[in-house]
């Protein structure tokens, strides 16, 4: 039905002709949008249309044989279907004349069923008024009617559990299955309450013991009906008398049969937390550590060293991430020098003790220094250690008042280290593993002799400020590369940070015409544009008091472009009741410690700052930022923004003001929102245009309509978004602008771009020859074999970029002498270069063909070695019954996928149209994945189909004609062939299909339902956090 009012809003509707005609005969100050369906949502879409009409025809049809007719109204709708569908059964499908409603089957052996009072196949909502059903009253009818009980809350208290604790046990005597995930949240939880349902059979329970880690408030009762019948009641509702009896609690109940997609959500989201090392399996030996946990939670035991030895600490997924990089550094890269950035807060320690728990498992006896700039963290830095590790008795403390009685393993300050003349003590080699911690302070005096005489096996530095202020250079012990940062959403997702609210201001600035040269602007040149403008400090005061809620009561951090305009700034705010002081870096350490105890206190609000961003201001009690100069290194931005971020008990989040001028070409709005965003904001541009919905927990970006423009403007026109005359220009000045040689991965790494950036609009040595840089040249494969390189931008596997880079650069007699993988990887190589379409019939004519042009040849090389040296996974061959060169974890097109597996030949290429395929030569399924079946970023309606439930589980859905009965349907679930999986996020990617991750083969778990069929696979090796990131879509953020 389309007789709805045509108003301006928003809409989804589908367009019939009635809409369209009545589209057309809007007024002209009207725009009409209008969008494609989605070619995955469509069915779901259509029939939700569908529905609606056939309900008013059916509520039309009138009658002492009313409902004979509707009976006969649908059987024709069934005929029609039938038409259009030979597989669809007609005759079984038609519905009865009399209209009769299956309501029960009762084993008359059993007990009589007792049904809910609101219906299997409806909505309800229950509000806790005096005319509803009580919450109670409905789950004991539930409990006794389900096949199996999933319940999550955050507590559960002895008063509400009563109530229903003689269904749960006779629901679970009769062999049904109850899960039950809680946690000690606020202490809340009655330990009577656990030790009764840890009691019954068939029961697992289990509890988050660390409530600021998981920030578990959901409150879902799911009943699972073996015959498709099942409900959820999902709202506020946690297990006590008020809630379930009186309480004003709000409670949505839904139904799988009417809204099967949010089911899925339901019970996939549920199965993942089930999966996930943030809860833990209670049983009697854990009772203790509840019981301690509670006491915590409660506030009634405020010693944190006991109870934090009942934790078992666990990496977050994000935290897994750099280890597992790490550990690539030193495997593929055989680099043992390791830096990790990340802010002050977020974890550093945490990944070190880690990271030495790894290498100590390979060597048991491994000596071991920490090394510190302030003694005043070293026993928490100890206690980390110790308690990750396990051991209480790791680690020996040397300070000007404790002497250890060994060096073996050892925690002390730079300070401890030199005036007990460690370096003249102790050999070279004593140490195997050393971490230094606030690394930049390792650039200035006092760190030397400890970085010459020392070497170790593995040195990991930590720091939040690998730019120092004084130009001192940190990142050359690094051969200026970084192993690894800590993103910043993820430190604000895990409540390691604080939320921000981020508000983008139209400053009146013009700074397009300013000089640029290295990589930024001329200080002099904004200091004069900034010191003096009353105008715009006068703008600065009106946002202030516009967005601040009281100024007298913020403690805010002013950051200046230099002491001129830090001064002019001070008395700018002074003179106009804002009470302010100035900071530089040639400020006293005593009078930095006065002003920043004075904004502590509120005596000031403000401190304008120069270059302070490392170790000059460390307060955790800043609330409010503000940028009144651009910032052009995104390392610089995050250190100043990270001086707010520091979590404290007085800051609900930090503002941060942000004023957006008229900026140069050169400058890059896009890598700062790119970081501020969360893993799924890939489009800075889009995720601005809807508003932000990626952001990370808590926090908020609001842009004001002029510099919202601006910033369009400048991600639009920047380099970043490849437009070939941007390209050209950058690389023509590229070596007088950053004083670098001109190569591709100097190019790439600087301006922080994507290959296929590159290799979207031409081969790179074209682009140099655009800029003047060298002579013209013809390829008359040009083009072709530019799309080849585009094609190859995914590969990360270093067993076959090693391979490759032997095999091209071997003389042909090599070539003549291949093994069967060597075979194998040129022709993946070959598939990725030329496609299909070729009258290539050998490896060895495919690799000499791209030897024809030394421009080209030569930029293949570079590519493959870029690939190799920005190889960040470690990836290895899984065990299978056949030999083939795939290693888990490294990505493949569909192509080289079926040439690695020998489907496809330099004589054969069989086609592949679905994302399933049998192999029978080698009796193997294989499984292409693509986790986001619509183009949309969020499909409620498909994303729920395929997904990692943990970094061993997989949840995959069967082709819809794929039946339990089928030959092909038997080969899954009784586990005859070899199931291998392969996974990509997206359809496509930069313009070209998307490759696939090797997740390696699986083994069957469990399934349900038929056409199709939805099964739970075992990976038979785990992935890792980078790839459980991105396939487990209800992972705990």
């Amino acid at each position: 039905m389309t007789d709805f009012k045509l108003i301006h809003g928003i809409y989804e509707s589908v367009i019939n002709h009635a809409l369209e005609e009545r589209l057309s005969r809007l007024e002209e100050n009207y725009a009409v949008t209008k969008n494609q369906l989605d070619s995955e949502e469509s069915s779901f879409t259509l029939a939700l249309h569908l529905t609606k009409l056939i309900a008013n025809s059916l509520a039309g049809i009138k009658g002492d044989d009313r409902k004979q007719k509707q009976a006969q109204f649908c059987n024709q709708l069934l005929e029609v279907i039938g038409q259009n569908d030979s597989s669809f059964p007609v005759e079984s499908e038609k519905i009865v004349e009399d209209l009769m409603y299956l309501m029960q089957i009762q084993d008359t052996r059993k007990k009589p069923l007792s049904r809910p009072d609101t219906p299997l196949t409806n909505a309800a909502l229950f509000t806790g008024t005096a005319s509803d059903l009580t919450l109670e009253s409905e789950l004991k009818k539930e409990i006794q009617t389900a096949d199996r009980i999933d319940i999550l809350c955050s507590f559960i208290k002895w008063s509400g559990l009563r109530l229903i604790l003689p269904f749960l046990k006779e629901a679970t005597a009769e062999g049904k299955r109850l899960r039950i995930i809680t946690t000690s949240y606020l202490g809340a939880t009655d330990i009577k309450a656990i030790d009764e349902l840890q009691k019954l059979p068939n029961t697992e329970l289990l509890v988050s013991y660390d409530t600021e880690r998981t920030r578990l408030h959901a409150k879902s009762y799911i009943f699972h009906r073996d015959n498709g019948f099942g409900t959820a009641y999902i709202g506020s509702s946690n297990i006590s008398a008020p809630a379930l009896t009186s309480g004003l609690e709000w409670n949505l109940k839904i139904s799988q049969f009417e809204s099967p997609y949010l089911w899925e959500k339901v019970c996939a989201t549920f199965e993942t937390y089930q999966n996930t090392s943030e809860f833990t399996r209670y049983d009697e030996s854990s009772r203790e550590r509840l019981t301690q946990a509670l006491r915590h939670e409660s506030g009634k035991d405020n010693d944190k060293e006991d109870y934090m030895a009942f934790m078992d600490v666990t990496p977050y997924p994000y935290q897994e991430e750099i280890l597992d990089k790490i550990r690539a550094e030193r495997e593929i890269h055989d680099r043992n020098k390791n830096l990790v950035v990340a802010a002050t807060g977020t974890g550093k320690t945490v990944i070190a003790a880690f990271d030495f728990k790894r290498v100590r498992k390979e060597q048991p006896n491994a000596k071991f220094l920490f090394v510190v700039h302030r003694e005043e963290i070293l026993k928490q830095s100890r206690f980390t250690f110790r308690n990750i590790l396990r051991d209480q008795n790791f680690g020996e403390l040397l300070t000007g008042h404790e002497k250890p009685e060994s060096y073996e393993q050892l925690f002390c300050s730079i300070q401890s280290l030199n005036s007990q003349d460690l370096c003249y003590k102790l050999p070279e080699d004593y140490y195997d593993y050393i971490v230094i911690d606030e690394f930049h302070h390792a650039a200035a005096n006092g760190y030397q002799e400890l970085l010459e005489h020392f070497k170790p096996k593995h040195l990991l530095a930590l720091t939040a400020t690998p730019e120092r202020h004084d130009g001192l250079d940190v990142l050359k012990y690094f051969d200026y590369h970084i192993a690894a940062e800590i993103r910043l959403p993820d430190a604000i997702n895990r409540k390691l940070l604080s939320p921000f609210q981020y508000f983008g201001i139209s400053d009146s600035v013009d700074l397009s015409t300013l000089k640029w040269s290295n990589g930024g602007y001329d200080k002099t040149q904004l200091s004069n544009i900034f010191t003096g403008n009353h105008i715009r400090a006068n703008l600065v005061l009106q946002k202030m008091h516009e967005i601040l809620l009281d100024i007298d009561q913020c403690r805010a951090l002013c950051f200046c472009v230099s002491q001129n305009h830090a001064e002019f700034m001070n008395d700018f705010f002074n003179a106009h009741g804002v009470k302010s002081a100035v900071l530089t870096a040639q400020s006293s350490v005593q009078e930095r410690n006065t002003v920043q105890g004075r904004l502590i206190s509120k005596e000031i609000n403000v401190i304008c700052v120069v270059d302070l961003y490392n170790e000059g201001v460390d307060i955790k009690e800043i609330d409010t930022v503000l940028f009144l100069r651009p910032t052009e290194s995104l390392t610089v931005f995050l250190q100043q923004l990270g001086r707010g971020l520091r979590l404290h008990e007085d800051k609900e989040c930090l503002t941060v003001l942000d004023f957006v001028g008229n900026a140069h070409r050169n400058f890059n709005f896009e890598y700062r929102f790119r970081a501020m965003l969360g893993p799924s904001g890939e489009n800075v541009i889009d995720e601005m245009e809807h508003g932000f919905p990626h952001l990370p927990a808590g926090c908020h970006i609001q842009l004001e309509k002029e510099a919202q423009k601006r910033i369009l403007e400048n991600i639009r026109g920047s380099i970043s978004a490849g437009r070939q005359a941007m390209l050209v220009s950058r690389i023509a000045t590229f070596e007088s602008e950053t004083g670098k040689p001109l190569t591709l991965e100097n190019f790439v790494d600087y301006h922080h771009l994507k290959l296929s950036t590159i290799y979207q609009r031409a081969l790179f040595v074209r682009l140099c020859q655009r800029a003047n840089l060298r002579d013209d040249f013809e390829f008359a494969e040009e083009d072709r074999l530019r799309k080849g390189l585009l094609r190859i931008c995914h590969l990360n596997s270093t067993y076959q970029l090693k391979t490759l880079l032997e095999l091209l650069q071997a003389p042909a007699g090599r070539l003549a002498a291949l093994t069967e993988d060597e075979e194998r990887i040129l022709t993946m190589f070959h598939f990725s270069m030329w496609g299909r379409n070729t009258d290539i019939k050998t490896v060895q004519e495919s690799v000499a063909k791209l030897k024809e042009n030394q421009f080209f040849f030569s930029e293949l090389l570079d590519v493959l070695n870029y690939l190799f040296e920005h190889a960040d996974l470690v990836t290895a061959k899984p065990e299978l019954p056949f030999d083939c060169p795939l290693e888990l974890h490294a990505n493949y097109t569909r192509d080289e996928i079926l040439a690695a597996l020998g489907n496809w030949t330099m004589g054969k290429s069989p086609e592949m149209r679905e994302g399933v395929k049998y192999l029978p030569e080698i009796n193997t399924d294989i499984f292409l994945v693509t986790l986001n079946k619509s183009e949309k970023h969020y499909s409620p309606t498909t994303m729920y189909l395929d997904y990692a439930i943990s970094d061993e589980l997989f949840h995959w859905q069967s082709q819809s004609t794929t039946s339990t009965e089928s030959a092909t349907g038997k080969r899954y679930l009784n586990g005859s062939s070899t199931i291998l999986l392969f996974v990509r996020e997206n359809k496509n990617t930069d313009g070209i299909s998307s490759s696939y991750c090797f997740l390696g083969p699986a083994k069957y778990v469990s399934h349900s339902g038929s056409k199709p069929i939805n099964i739970t696979w075992k990976l038979l090796y785990k992935m890792p956090a980078r790839l459980c990131r991105m396939t487990e879509r209800m992972a705990i953020a």
